[in-house]
C-alpha cells in the first residue's frame, strides 16, 4: 500500500495565553483519568498507544508529534473544568514537549485540536462514547474520531466504528470486512487502513522501504535542526485569537501508568516530578 504524506511543514508555535491556576480545576493534572472499567480497557488501550508511539512518533523522540492518553483535552478557553479524555490521541506538526510541560491540552495555544481520537469501549462508557463525546469532539475539530470494541460488538454494535468531520460534521467512515474477517475503514489522517481482527486494532503496516525512507528523512532533517513530520497542520489557527481563559490546570504528558503523588500549586509551570 502506498502511505500519503505532506511536504514538510515547521510545527506549530506553542503560544500561551495567560497562567494556569493549577487549583481551579475539577480534576488533578497529575494523575490519570480514573477508568471504572480499567481491566475491560487497558490492554486494548496500550496497544493501539503503542502502535501510535511506534509509527508516528519515534516512542517520543519526534519533537513534533504528541500521543497521549487519558489526559485532560479543555475547550472551552473561558472555563478549563469543561473538558474531555479520550482513550488514545494523536496531533502532528505541534510543540509536543511545550504540550506537556502544560499537563492538559489546550487547543488554542497547541494551535490546533487532535487530528485523531479514539475510545475504547466499556460497560460504564460506552454510552458516553456513543452519545455525549462525538459532539464535543466534533465541535473542536477533531478530523477523525474512532471507536472499538474489543467484544466484538456488545457495546458499539461493531467492534470498530470510524467518523471523519466533512464541513464541520461528522460522517462515517465505510468500513468492509475481508473474507478472513478483518474489518477495516480507510483513514485520511494516517493514509492507511486502520482494522480489527480477533481483538485489537491496528493500521496496516507500510512496506519496510517506505519506513525507511521516512526515517532516513527525519534523520536528515534532525540534522539541518528542523522537526519531523508535518503532517496533521491544516487546522492551524482554528482556536486562535481567545484571549485567555478562566483559572483551571494541566496533567503531564507522561506515559506512566502511576502518575505519582498529587502535588498541585498555582503558577504558569507546575514542579518537575520524578519517574
Amino acid at each position: 500500500m502506498t502511505v500519503k504524506t505532506k511536504p514538510y511543514a515547521p510545527p506549530i508555535p506553542y503560544r500561551k495565553m495567560g497562567e494556569i491556576d493549577y487549583d481551579g480545576l475539577d480534576f488533578d493534572p497529575y494523575e490519570s483519568v480514573e477508568k471504572p472499567d480499567a481491566m475491560e480497557q487497558h490492554r486494548e488501550q496500550l496497544a493501539m498507544l503503542n502502535l501510535l508511539d511506534a509509527y508516528f512518533s519515534d516512542f517520543g523522540k519526534s519533537a513534533d508529534v504528541f500521543v497521549d492518553f487519558d489526559s485532560n483535552i479543555c475547550y472551552d478557553p473561558n472555563d478549563l473544568r469543561r473538558h474531555v479524555s479520550p482513550d488514545v490521541y494523536i496531533v502532528f506538526g505541534v510543540d509536543a514537549e511545550a504540550i506537556r510541560s502544560r499537563r492538559i491540552y489546550l487547543p488554542w495555544e497547541a494551535g490546533k485540536p487532535p487530528d485523531f481520537a479514539m475510545e475504547i469501549a466499556s460497560s460504564t462508557t460506552a454510552r458516553e462514547d456513543v452519545e455525549r463525546k462525538p459532539a464535543i469532539y466534533e465541535s473542536i475539530g477533531v478530523p477523525e474520531y474512532w471507536m472499538h470494541d474489543a467484544t466484538g460488538g456488545r457495546y458499539y454494535g461493531e467492534p470498530l466504528r470510524g467518523r471523519k468531520l466533512v464541513n464541520g460534521k461528522y460522517q462515517d467512515i465505510e468500513l468492509t470486512r475481508e473474507p478472513d474477517g478483518i474489518l477495516k475503514g480507510y483513514s485520511e489522517v494516517f493514509g492507511s487502513k486502520p482494522r480489527v481482527g480477533r481483538r485489537r486494532p491496528a493500521p496496516l503496516r507500510p512496506c519496510e522501504r517506505q519506513l525507511s525512507r521516512k526515517r532516513r528523512g527525519n534523520s536528515e532533517r534532525a540534522a539541518r535542526g528542523d522537526c519531523a513530520s508535518g503532517r496533521g497542520g491544516d487546522a492551524a489557527g482554528r482556536f486562535r485569537g481567545s484571549a485567555g481563559y478562566g483559572g483551571v490546570a494541566t496533567r503531564g504528558g507522561s506515559q506512566s501508568a502511576n502518575r505519582g503523588t498529587r502535588r498541585r500549586r498555582s503558577g504558569d509551570s507546575p514542579p518537575a516530578r520524578a519517574h
